[in-house]
């Protein structure tokens, strides 16, 4: 290689890393890729498999289809593709297919590589197109960069699960009205691995515990008009955040969102935690999930506070206004979840609303919003609907309990229809509380009910 080629390589390396720059800021792997052909770039790529939720966006991918367009040819002749790490076998394949003149990678990869580290697949004389390879331009900062994405996952006590992704701690700082400390565990035996995160306050033999479980697209903050009623009365809150939501692990598939997993991680805490005289709080996903939760170990639970929610049993069809919402949730797969809250709540400050958008800075965090509407049990045989009939006949026949209900009139979703149906089906459940300015996410009002309910449930 001459000194003029060496230069050459070194500075277009150069600009493919400020694509990896960029692919780190998004929060995927720092790879970049840049196309050059007669000393010019027609097309640049970075990392977005998590972004795109496309296994094949790997850099070199990118910047291949680009320059595809760009010529007008998916043969690439006179070409060269820089990338800061050693291709792969998908990438090295794409790049001998479009019959790339020149490969040059920055790091090596022992684990992936295919130009020499794993195997070199541009080795093969075999093949009908040879590539030319050059690697270990500008290695020590392409590797460094990529030592320097995985560095906090890798020395962090709680190490992110590869299928995984965890909002920063940034995001959550000088949150309005939620000063409590965070808990976690990341060894419960369904989610093995993923961190959960969840609120314990107060003292572990105070006469109630108050479990909040909260819904979709939620978090613990939602509670924070209503813990600081519970504690002033001397009684300890625990209120979780399930997978996927708050400052829990956000797994990166859709499709690990299922009713049984998210139940019995539920179900796992309660056990770890060995919760005691517990007022189970559900509002939304919280109590779908929820209220097939003390069926489980009935000696548990003393009390039941339910907030426009319901069981679904699969039995009757889904409300109206249930159905809409599931069709916009689709239809607006990146929809500004403080937005929502304010358009229910319009004396919410600017800063509660960016609470609310906080766990979820881009659409990779999102899988649990997504995933979360099409999982509510439809049909008899859908999953979850045959946990949701046991628990519909324990809350019928052998709950022991104390209940009360507070039921936001102006929900369109699990409104008061929804809800006297579900009170029907509560053993010595009283006529609700009614709240006639409040919407789906009452615990915006939630001081007063917190109020009534230390009223209500005796230790």
């Amino acid at each position: 290689m001459t000194v003029d080629t060496a230069t050459q390589d070194a500075h277009w390396m150069g600009l493919a890393l400020e694509q990896a720059r960029q692919a780190a800021a998004a929060g995927e792997v720092p790879v970049g890729a840049v196309v050059v052909k007669d000393g010019q770039i027609i097309a640049t790529g970075r990392n977005a498999p998590i972004a795109s939720h496309d296994p094949t966006a790997h850099a070199e991918v990118v910047a291949l289809r680009e320059a595809a367009r760009v010529l007008g040819n998916y043969r690439l002749d006179g070409c060269t593709l820089y990338v800061t790490l050693e291709p792969c076998a998908m990438c090295s394949g794409a790049m001998l297919h479009a019959r790339v003149d020149r490969v040059v990678f920055g790091a090596a990869d022992p684990r992936t590589g295919v130009a020499g580290s794993v195997l070199n697949l541009f080795g093969h004389t075999q093949l009908n197109h040879q590539t030319q390879v050059t690697g270990g331009v500008l290695a020590g900062e392409c590797g460094q960069l990529l030592k320097d994405f995985f560095r906090p996952k890798r020395v962090n006590v709680d190490p992110v699960r590869e299928d995984a992704l965890r909002t920063p701690d940034a995001a959550f700082a000088e949150l309005p009205d939620y000063p409590w400390q965070p808990h976690y565990v990341n060894d419960l035996p369904s989610i093995a691995g993923l961190r959960m995160h969840y609120l314990d306050e107060g003292d572990t033999h105070a006469p109630l515990t108050w479990l909040c479980l909260h819904g979709n697209p939620t978090w613990s903050y939602l509670y924070r008009k209503m813990i600081p009623v519970w504690l002033a009365a001397g009684h300890r809150v625990v209120v979780p955040d399930l997978i996927g939501f708050g400052k829990s692990d956000k797994p990166k598939k859709d499709s690990f969102h299922q009713f049984e997993i998210h139940r019995q991680s539920l179900l796992d805490l309660i056990e770890r935690l060995d919760l005691q005289r517990v007022v189970l709080v559900v509002q939304d996903w919280g109590g779908i999930l929820g209220l097939t939760l003390p069926m489980a170990a009935p000696e548990r639970y003393k009390g039941l506070l339910a907030m426009n929610t319901t069981l679904a049993t699969g039995e009757q069809p889904l409300s109206d206004g249930f159905l809409a919402w599931r069709d916009w949730c689709q239809s607006q797969p990146l929809f500004d979840v403080g937005k929502l809250f304010k358009r229910g709540n319009p004396g919410m400050s600017p800063q509660e609303t960016a609470a609310y958008n906080a766990p979820f800075p881009d659409k990779g965090f999102r899988a649990s919003l997504r995933a979360f509407p099409p999982m509510v049990p439809e049909f008899a045989d859908s999953p979850g609907a045959a946990i949701s009939r046991q628990a519909q006949a324990f809350w019928r026949d052998a709950w022991q309990g104390q209940s009360l209900m507070a039921i936001g009139q102006q929900d369109p979703v699990l409104g008061e229809p929804v809800m006297r149906q579900l009170q029907s089906r509560i053993l010595g459940c009283p006529e609700p509380m009614l709240l006639p300015d409040a919407g789906h996410f009452v615990q915006e009002q939630g001081r007063a009910i917190a109020q009534a309910a230390v009223r209500h449930f005796k230790p």
